[in-house]
């Protein structure tokens, strides 16, 4: 007792010095990241549905405690008191899940023999230790915790591809660690002469073909004194090797109280022998070197913005979203052994040269997040754009929602976006010809097994000028909108690659589709039937039915091309603001028929107290900023502070529904800083409320852009006046091609409205009825 005590104690004494370590007044931009932000999610409600990801910016492989069942896709949640493992993840989405997972799981024994095969260890259940979250440590490079019931603290620091663990073990005879392979399908051989274990893991949701396997190798420092394979609940000792449905391995050794034993382990979605490969990139570095480089890594992504305030909580808001906005996609491209690089495919299962990222949706992400890399870290964007070239090339369309392949969710066919931007921004660094050709296929077809991929419903969009209420095409308004959009993209492309008049004619008309969902007798979107009359009954409260997760109070607002025109339509600008004011100053009404119940947006709509706005999803998060278009400024101003100090923290809670794949955290960055692309594809990004007192950001050609304004506070959220080096800048944008060149802008905040301030029609945002 005394010696186990003294063990405790002391592991206890050395968490208590690394965590007065990490309580250090912050210095550096990784410091005040927490990666538990999101994570006190469930099914029902979502405060992010995020979990605390260890990992390199845009890294193949995660890691994450697992507190949730295998297969569970809320993998990690905050309000759990049990890690059953410690799992390498590639999940996006809870609701997407996972691909490629496989665990290691420390564990003691007090038995004074060892396993027989008889114990339940390889049960998940029975494993799982009690932690607390007082000794967690969970920062983008580096995880931490003690597992209580085997008095054993676990380390990770992660590279892109692989990781180095450090288990501190007490005074044991019978210490083991085991690797849980997962169910459907897995390999596991131990070789003790190597202190090496290989294996692969084939466990997806979908989104795979059939060869798909993840391989992984994991490399002791210790010589093992126990090994036993496992198949299934059968744990057999001295069976080196397990080809099963479900296939583990335990090894075990003697420890001495503090004894450190480290394991090096990357994987590969190509081949063992890569994963051998990719073990390199920690290869014989020490645990606190790993650690120190990754911890460089962020330090270099998050500093490319460089906040100067002395409000602590927002800082460590900002670069908690900035964290979630440089993890996905996810860069699978790996490096072969004459420096290549190389991937796997996920649309026809080979391996070929060049980038590939997956695992994101761009229903949610073309909104901001990929313009957000476009600015801030252009050379990984055009890596973007060649693994999008690459899975055009593979699969013959764009992804829309790529995990690892195409997936079945969500509408749109937003790759027009996220293609046209980068193009048009000069990021593209491949044959942006054969690109726009994919944009093209993509608009007139729809792939022919996941019909979420391409257009659904093209037929009719193409001849009708929208997708039809009452055909058996769910959420019609919605596509119509977004394909509305995208035509657009495909327009301002084609015009810039000099393509003819009558095929930009074409999908500059189709631009302007959104005029026949539009209904001048509730100013609002709405369904049409094929013989050209509105659904009939109408309710816009209605959540689905012709919308995406929404209402068409949320998705009116979609017009991201053409705001003037949407003015137009309603009545011009009083109108205008009348029914934007309307989305916050209704009450959170609902009708949630087509779900057959709440489903958890509507309710995380419901519970925020900013009426029938719905943050917490993507259609309407630009809409605040659409105050800009109607010579309002002001209410901009204080609907984005009320929507960054009211539905934003750095707490477990600090996300008003899901986070999506950095969507979510985007916003809320380029909404800090004092900017948003409402219209990705065009050269502009509209103004709103600088929440800091000085923001520099460090573009890759060397310019800085600095953005002051010094009597920022909460309450001074509207902006009086604002100059653009020494200039007065009366507009309510901002371009592209301008703020590359850096410079100063000095923002003097007030506690009141200027009235007078963006009110002139130069004033206002680019819309296609004003080009």
């Amino acid at each position: 007792m005394k010696r186990i005590y003294l063990s405790t104690l002391l592991i206890a004494i050395a968490l208590q010095g690394t965590a007065n370590d990490n309580n250090r007044s912050p210095k550096e931009p990784v410091d005040y990241v927490s990666t538990l932000v999101g994570t006190m999610s469930t099914h029902e409600l979502s405060h992010g549905n995020t979990y605390p990801a260890i990992a390199m910016p845009w890294g193949m492989n995660f890691w994450t405690p697992q507190t949730g069942k295998m297969g569970d896709g809320w993998a990690y949640v905050y309000t759990s008191n049990k890690i059953r493992g410690f799992k390498q993840t590639h999940q996006p989405s809870p609701w997407i899940n996972d691909y490629g997972q496989f665990s290691l799981m420390p564990i003691t024994m007090p038995t004074t023999t060892p396993i027989t095969g008889t114990e339940p260890v390889f049960n998940e259940d029975k494993r799982a230790s009690w932690f607390s979250h007082k000794t967690e440590i969970a920062q983008p490079h580096y995880y931490r915790v003690y597992l209580a019931d085997y008095d054993v603290v676990t380390e990770i620091a992660p590279t892109e591809r692989a990781a180095i663990f450090r288990f501190t073990f007490p005074a044991s005879e019978h210490s083991y660690i085991v690797v849980d392979a997962f169910d459907k399908g897995s390999y596991v051989k131990v070789i003790p002469a190597e202190k090496k274990i290989i294996g692969y893991t084939t466990r997806n949701s979908g989104g795979v073909p059939a060869n798909f396997k993840n391989y992984f190798v994991l490399q002791f420092d210790k010589p093992f004194t126990y090994q036993a394979s496992v198949s299934g609940d059968s744990i057999r000792p001295h069976q080196l090797e397990a080809q099963v449905n479900h296939a583990g391995a335990i090894i075990g050794f003697s420890t001495k109280r503090g004894e450190l034993v480290h394991v090096r382990v990357a994987s590969s979605f190509i081949s063992a022998e890569q994963a051998e490969l990719n073990l390199k990139e920690v290869g014989t570095h020490s645990f606190e070197e790993v650690k120190a480089k990754g911890r460089k890594k962020w330090n270099d992504v998050l500093g490319r913005i460089e906040i100067k305030d002395d409000n602590t909580d927002n800082l460590r808001t900002f670069y908690s979203c900035m964290y979630r906005s440089t993890l996905f996609p996810r860069n699978l491209a790996e490096i072969d052994a004459k420096g290549n690089v190389v991937h796997y495919s996920p649309f026809n299962g080979k391996v070929l040269p060049g980038y590939l990222f997956t695992d994101t949706g761009f229903w949610d992400t073309f909104r901001c997040l990929f313009s957000f890399v476009n600015l801030i870290y252009p050379s990984m964007g055009a890596k973007m754009q060649e693994g999008l070239l690459n899975t055009y090339l593979e699969s013959g369309f764009f992804p829309e929602w790529a995990s690892p392949g195409h997936r079945s969710c969500m509408v749109g066919n937003n790759s027009a976006s996220v293609v046209a931007d980068a193009y048009l921004k000069g990021i593209t660094k491949v044959d942006a010809k054969k690109m726009y050709e994919g944009l093209l296929y993509g608009a007139n077809h729809v792939h022919p097994q996941v019909s979420s991929t391409g257009r659904k419903g093209f037929e009719h969009y193409n001849k009708l000028g929208y997708v039809p209420y009452n055909v058996d095409i769910n959420e019609n308004v919605a596509r119509t909108l977004e394909y509305a959009y995208d035509d657009w993209c495909i327009y301002q492309m084609g015009k810039k690659l000099g393509r003819p008049s009558k095929e930009l004619d074409v999908y500059k008309q189709r631009s302007l589709n959104y005029r026949n969902v539009f209904d001048k007798e509730t100013k609002l979107m709405r369904g049409k039937n094929a013989d050209g009359k509105f659904q009939s009954p109408f309710n816009p409260f209605k959540w689905g039915d012709a919308f995406t997760e929404g209402n068409s109070w949320h998705y009116s607002w979609s017009v991201f091309h053409d705001i003037q025109g949407l003015i137009d339509l309603m009545g011009g600008d009083k109108v205008f603001v009348a029914m934007l004011d309307s989305v916050f100053n209704l009450p959170p009404i609902f009708d949630d028929t087509y779900y057959g119940g709440v489903i958890h947006e509507i309710r995380e709509m419901q519970i925020m107290n900013m009426g029938n706005y719905a943050h917490g999803n993507q259609p309407i998060q630009h809409a605040i900023y659409l105050y800009n278009y109607a010579k309002q400024p002001w209410k901009a101003q204080y609907w984005l502070r009320e929507t960054m100090d009211k539905l934003y923290s750095a707490s477990p809670d600090g996300y008003c529904g899901d986070e999506d794949n950095g969507q979510t955290s985007a916003w809320y960055v380029f909404s800090a800083i004092g900017f948003y692309p409402v219209c990705p594809a065009s050269d502009e990004y509209v103004l709103g409320s600088p929440l800091f007192k000085q923001a520099n950001i460090h573009f890759e050609n060397g310019k800085t852009l600095e953005i002051n304004a010094p009597n920022n506070d909460a309450k001074a959220r509207y902006v009086e006046s604002l100059t653009y080096n020494g200039m007065s800048y009366p507009h309510n944008y901002v371009k592209y091609s301008d703020i590359l060149q850096g410079g100063k802008v000095d923002v003097k905040m007030s506690e009141t409205p200027n009235f007078k301030r963006g009110t002139a029609n130069t004033d206002l945002p680019y819309s296609l009825s004003r080009e």
